[in-house]
């Protein structure tokens, strides 16, 4: 099963939901069988600049009855239209981005910054087109604000290469089963401070690594670093988590 969904946002721009139902997989992380759905989002689809802009897997149980493929079927439904709720919401935040790049700019001359909002109006002109029209309209009602710090893009990149991608996806979805596990720990009053102190490092480490990284073989093996680390924290976190104290708790 599967889905792909040609969508255009309300600011115009052309996406392309791809869910992808890879079936039973095994695991790594968690060390068992499970249902993953890979959900894959290209803006400005069908265009020499088309990119990713979002990707993430969602595992559920392994179960191979008819039921339970209804159900995933369901889910797939779902996931898409969240994945069109979260592309709006991530067009707002470009927008309001953009206009804080533009008052910068007008306030500094930083020629960093000018190339920042160029890039974004080459690549998305309609989200710039917005954010131009509301920082006049703010100008038109508003006084000039002191100079803010200049704002810093903190988008993950999702790379072409699939080998590379799966590294990415992998490491954004143990990061975030980590981060609840460690919540869970902490609500049970079970958290080492020294467990907590190094998947804190860890977890910002796996975001850095996912904000900037470029086609290099030193990426490839640095996301790869990044991801046996958290499966290493993650397995620990959980084995705490689920252990005899935890089950108790």
């Amino acid at each position: 099963m599967g889905l792909n969904q040609n969508y255009s946002s309300r600011l115009g721009t052309a996406y392309h939901i791809q869910i992808e139902d890879r079936g039973p997989v095994f695991d790594d992380a968690g060390e068992e069988w499970v249902r993953r759905l890979n959900v894959i989002v290209y803006a400005n689809y069908g265009e020499p600049n088309a990119r990713i802009v979002h990707g993430r897997d969602h595992d559920v149980p392994d179960l191979r009855t008819r039921e339970h493929n209804r159900y995933v079927s369901g889910a797939i439904q779902e996931l898409a239209g969240r994945v069109r709720a979260l592309l709006e919401e991530r067009e707002e935040r470009q927008v309001a981005r953009v206009k804080a790049l533009l008052a910068h700019y007008h306030q500094t001359r930083d020629e960093v910054t000018k190339r920042e909002f160029e890039q974004v109006n080459a690549d998305f002109p309609q989200l710039f087109a917005r954010a131009w029209q509301q920082l006049r309209q703010d100008r038109s009602r508003l006084p000039l604000e002191p100079p803010l710090p200049r704002p810093n893009a903190e988008e993950i990149v999702y790379p072409l290469d699939p080998k590379r991608r799966d590294l990415v996806l992998e490491i954004e979805r143990v990061a975030s089963e980590l981060e609840a596990d460690l919540l869970a720990l902490k609500a049970k009053g079970l958290a080492d401070p020294i467990l907590l102190s190094a998947c804190r490092k860890l977890l910002a480490r796996a975001r850095e690594s996912l904000i900037h990284h470029d086609g290099s073989d030193f990426s490839t093996r640095r996301l790869e670093m990044t991801r046996n680390s958290l499966v290493t924290a993650f397995r620990q976190a959980r084995a705490r988590a689920r252990g005899p104290e935890g089950a108790g708790a």
